[in-house]
């Protein structure tokens, strides 16, 4: 690493290799390659006289040996770097150097390979995807009994079970999943549709012979990897595409930043946390701290990506006519950070969900110092039973609630509502029958525990069944 100059920390710290590799120079540079070898293959089968088999295998034979050098020097020469990369492939293949790039525009090789990059792209994100909805259904059905508080407005709401909750980021995910689903739908090959898109210089080449310039389309999207391609297109791939990606990523970004900032508030409640190893320092001055630094980081990782849609919007809507240039240098970093950021949220979510650790004992505390307020409404139904008014009823409890919940505030004692309800003439029921209708807190979970199974063995399952050819390890350990 060069210690002298700015380091991307999405590829020094936070992706994985796999992802790193796909956006590299020598995966781009060797598509572009593989792109100009596929046009002359198929202008060679569809008998244009001016490419031999020769100069095909010549092409073929230099595809991995890329020149970068030679590339980079004419680059600067000419400011153009797909025709640098056209002469330094030509220094190479002397005999092929006169039909390279014949009759193709440079978003032949730049859209044609973006494209094949994003496709393999999300096959890494679904993979990952898929891994983290396996570690989250394991651990919903370790924990679909276990009761805990639920919150709304971060407020103590009616019990919930931990499985049950981690179900509703499963969900999430599925979503994800899906999108992810549409949207390889969506990609296809631009092919070989000329300068503009209306094959006119195919046309040219081919004699007017319509047949064989929409058979040469064909036959390049084919060699270069795709089932099909666009119909349509400017000089580019529709720029709407790459708006629609953005969105499908900064979609799992949202869902995985609701699970961060939600583990994050459950640490500080000491009820779940991620998790801390041996060594690990949470700060540097407060030696027994447990920062939550994976959530936060996937907090943040979350929040750039999220605002990336953005930029890809503007980048679709500001396409004049049949393309413009501004796209170039923005789409250079963002459909990169896209997959990056995608890659660094995943691993760290699977990370996470290798190992999550729950507190029983402190799950059991807060419902106890909660359960009372639980139990009023079973506590209004009992009396009412015994011949009470229950609007003179509901009174008396929300008087006595509200007193026990500023006890509990004002002066740090546990929570007495039950005690006040007991002593209270106008409730018929004294202390023991009271706590007895408390019971178990689990009773408050309604199905929380059977709709966890049943999601799991109804929904979750036949996915993972789906993609169970998803197998082998997936390198979820951090760097730093």
């Amino acid at each position: 690493m060069n210690r002298d100059i700015y380091q991307e920390p999405l590829v020094s710290r936070y992706t994985s290799r796999a992802m790193q590799e796909l956006f590299s120079d020598r995966f781009k540079f060797t598509h572009w390659r593989k792109c100009w070898v596929a046009l002359a293959e198929a202008q060679h089968e569809l008998g244009l006289a001016s490419v031999t088999a020769e100069m095909v295998a010549e092409l073929k034979a230099h595809v991995e040996d890329v020149n970068y050098d030679v590339a980079a020097a004419k680059e600067r020469e000419i400011r153009h770097d797909v025709m640098a990369h056209v002469f330094a492939y030509g220094q190479q293949c002397p005999l092929a150097e006169p039909i390279i790039h014949l009759g193709a525009t440079s978003q032949f090789v730049v859209c044609n390979t973006d494209l094949l990059i994003q496709k393999r792209g999300l096959q890494l994100i679904k993979q990952s995807l898929v891994r983290v909805i396996a570690n989250l259904a394991t651990f919903c059905a370790q924990y679909k009994d276990l009761a805990t508080l639920g919150f709304t407005h971060y407020q103590p709401a009616q019990p919930t079970t931990v499985g049950k909750r981690n179900t509703l980021y499963i969900q999430d995910l599925l979503m994800d999943l899906e999108y992810i689903e549409h949207l390889e739908e969506q990609i296809k090959a631009r092919g070989a549709k000329g300068t503009v898109g209306t094959q006119a210089t195919f046309i040219e080449l081919f004699n007017g012979d319509h047949q064989k310039v929409r058979e040469l389309d064909r036959r390049v999207s084919e060699k270069i990897g795709f089932d099909t391609f666009f119909a349509v297109t400017g000089q580019t791939y529709p720029r709407k595409l790459d708006m629609k990606t953005s969105e499908t990523l900064s979609g799992i970004g949202a869902s995985a930043h609701k699970f961060a900032v939600d583990l994050r508030l459950l640490s500080n409640l000491k009820v779940q946390e991620e998790p801390f190893e041996n060594k690990q320092v949470g700060s540097s001055a407060m030696a027994y701290k447990r920062n939550p630094m994976r959530s936060e980081r996937m907090t943040g990782l979350a929040r750039k990506l999220m605002g990336l849609p953005a930029n890809f919007a503007a980048t679709a809507a500001n396409q004049w006519f049949e393309r413009t240039l501004d796209d170039s240098a923005i789409r250079r970093m963002d459909l990169a950070q896209a997959f990056l950021l995608t890659d660094a949220i995943l691993k760290l979510y699977i990370n996470i969900t290798n190992d999550m650790v729950v507190y029983p004992k402190q799950i059991e505390r807060h419902l106890r110092e909660e359960l009372p307020f639980m139990a009023t409404e079973k506590i209004l139904m009992a009396c009412v039973a015994r011949g009470k008014s229950r609007q003179d009823i509901h009174e008396v409890i929300r008087e006595h609630s509200v007193a026990a919940g500023l006890d509990v505030k004002n002066q740090g004692i546990h929570n007495n509502l039950i005690e006040r309800l007991a002593a209270d003439d106008r409730i018929p029921f004294d202390y023991q029958e009271l706590d007895g209708l408390l019971g178990n807190y689990q009773q408050f979970t309604g199905r929380a525990a059977m709709q966890t199974t049943e999601f799991l063995e109804e929904v979750v399952a036949p996915v993972l069944d789906k993609y169970k050819h998803f197998s082998g390890d997936i390198d979820a350990s951090l760097s730093v």
